[in-house]
This record gives C-alpha cells, sequence and structure tokens, in this order.
C-alpha cells in the first residue's frame, strides 16, 4: 500500500475499464451535495423557527456561506495528498497505511492467512520493517489487483478514504459557515458535532476496509499460490515414490 496504490491508479475495472476513483467519483459528489443541503437545511429551519415560514423564502443569501463552502471543500479534496488522506484515516504520521504492518500484525491476525504457509511461499522469514512490510506487500498487491475479491475492497478502502478526508473538510469550512449563518450558537455547535461524529464513523470504517485490503490481498495470494506449490510438491513425492519402487524392483529381480 504504497503512495503508488493511491486513488484512480489501478486500471483494472468492470466498468468499462474505468479506474477506480472515476467508478466512485459520482458517489463523492452525492456525498458533498448531501452535506451541503444538509447545512443549508439547518440553516432555514433555524431561520423559519426565528422568523417564520416566510423567511424560508425570502433568505436567499443563506445560499451565499454554503455555496461558497461547497467549492471551497471540492478545491482542497483535491488538494489532500493520499498520504494525508491516510493520516488522517489510521491516526498515524508516520507509516501511516496498514500495508506498513502487513506482516508483523495484521497477516498474523487473520484466520483465512495461514502465516507459515505465506512465509514459505515468499521463500524468507516475513519482513519486519516497516517500509519493507509495505514494499513487499504492495508487490504482491499489483499481482492480485485484477481478483474481483481484491478489486472491490480496494474500491471500498478508497472511497471511504476519501470520504473521510472531506469529514474534516467539511468540518472546518461548513462548519465556519454555520457559525457564521445560523445566529444560534447551540445549533451552530450541534451541527459541529454532527459533523465531528460523521467523521469518526466514516475514520472508522475507512480503517476496517483499508486493513481489509491488506488482508485479502495477502489471503487471496496464498490461496492461489499454495495449490501450485503442493501440486509440486506431490509431483516430487510421486517421482521419490516411482524411484524408490522401482530400486526395489531392481533389487528383487538381482535376488531371483
Amino acid at each position: 500500500m504504497t503512495r503508488a496504490s493511491g486513488p484512480g491508479t489501478s486500471r483494472s475495472g468492470s466498468e468499462g475499464g474505468k479506474s477506480l476513483k472515476e467508478q466512485y467519483r459520482w458517489q463523492l459528489w452525492i456525498i458533498v451535495a448531501g452535506n451541503s443541503l444538509f447545512l443549508y437545511g439547518v440553516i432555514q429551519a433555524n431561520a423559519i423557527r426565528l422568523a417564520g415560514l416566510r423567511s424560508a423564502f425570502t433568505d436567499a443569501q443563506n445560499l451565499v456561506p454554503v455555496g461558497l463552502a461547497l467549492v471551497i471543500a471540492t478545491v482542497l479534496n483535491g488538494l489532500l495528498s493520499a498520504d494525508a488522506k491516510a493520516r488522517l484515516v489510521f491516526l498515524r504520521w508516520h507509516h501511516a497505511l496498514p500495508g506498513h504492518r502487513a506482516f508483523s500484525k495484521y497477516a498474523l491476525r487473520d484466520p483465512r492467512i495461514d502465516a507459515a504457509a505465506l512465509e514459505k511461499l515468499l521463500g524468507s522469514a516475513l519482513p519486519v520493517d516497516p517500509v519493507e512490510q509495505n514494499r513487499v506487500w504492495y508487490r504482491l498487491c499489483k499481482a492480485m489487483e485484477n481478483d474481483p475479491a481484491v478489486r472491490q475492497v480496494h474500491r471500498d478502502f478508497l472511497l471511504l478514504r476519501d470520504y473521510a478526508g472531506l469529514c474534516i473538510v467539511f468540518i472546518v469550512f461548513y462548519g465556519t459557515a454555520a457559525f457564521y449563518a445560523i445566529p444560534s450558537l447551540k445549533i451552530a455547535f450541534i451541527y459541529l458535532l454532527a459533523l465531528v461524529a460523521q467523521y469518526v464513523l466514516v475514520r472508522q470504517a475507512s480503517s476496517n476496509y483499508g486493513i481489509r485490503f491488506v488482508t485479502t490481498v495477502l489471503a487471496r495470494w496464498v490461496a492461489r499460490e499454495q495449490p501450485d506449490a503442493l501440486k509440486s510438491s506431490g509431483k516430487l513425492a510421486r517421482g521419490t515414490g516411482t524411484s524408490d519402487a522401482s530400486k526395489t524392483r531392481k533389487k528383487s529381480s538381482r535376488a531371483d
């Protein structure tokens, strides 16, 4: 899970050759639109409570902070790097991606992964250094990127990672717009808490999908490679058995 595995780098997709990011971009727009409508609804509801239903149709100026926040949020989300989003999701500054702990932590915890078989297939001890773990894992990821299970969980992780980045932007800019446009500090503060709660939930879901992405790559790679290894060992065993039987027959014929 290196920088190279960031959003949009995988061209393996079932939707007309679209990149993973192109496949879920429309969902991000729905998320931005939904949060914008929610902010506008809170502003209007507070205005109606204070000035009556007529204010919902006369206070067109309330659209200005909402529209401005929408534009800024969209631009800033595009400026957030993959590393910055990973830090927001996994709450680590250094070695934030779960690929940095793929073998020392997550592979040992996932019941789908045979750690002994994984080590044997790699041909060496499981890497311990975080950078080397991520490098080895990414090599396996590229080998398995067209696997349907890997592609699906990769897409889900990227979507929620970008959503988590948007949540931080919403907290800063939509929260500021709320305190500017909503006269009631209590309502504005409740709205801000709702944005924080959104980030907490999305961040946890994104973290779970990120870890699942890492372990799914390992599990599917071991499952794919292990039968080949078993076949090779089986052929070797059959060859040894045939050789032993031949030697036995030769000894018997000499004895006769």
